[in-house]
């Protein structure tokens, strides 16, 4: 394997965990609420219809994915919202931004043609 491909094989190793923890609307959902307060798993539990190891099972993912962390108080478990490691996967994703960035130019230099093709009529 050529040594170029290895550090574009490791981040893609890397964020595998990371996307899989976002591809859940549930998880997603546990995502925005955290970012608002953290929550221990009753409080995280009681926001949803599903059963409480469910729910555990999501807040798993969530921490391999390293979205979320484990803080003990007492007898609780407190999940908290580890915001920076969300920055990986914006900064892939944010190299897409250029293809809609173009796309959507020409996409505004062709109304804006027809509308002035439009006005000369």
């Amino acid at each position: 394997m050529p040594a170029a491909a290895t550090p574009r094989k490791d981040e893609d190793d890397r964020l595998q965990p990371v996307f899989r923890a976002l591809a859940d609307p549930t998880r997603r959902r546990i995502l925005r609420d955290l970012a608002r307060e953290p929550a221990s798993i009753a409080e995280v539990a009681s926001r949803f219809e599903m059963s409480r190891p469910a729910v555990v099972k999501h807040l798993a993912i969530l921490r391999e994915g390293g979205l979320i962390a484990v803080a003990p108080r007492g007898r609780e478990r407190i999940n908290v919202l580890k915001p920076d490691n969300l920055k990986s996967a914006s900064q892939w994703l944010s190299f897409f931004d250029a293809f809609w960035d173009d796309k959507l130019a020409k996409l505004k230099h062709a109304v804006e043609t027809d509308y002035a093709r439009s006005k000369k009529r």
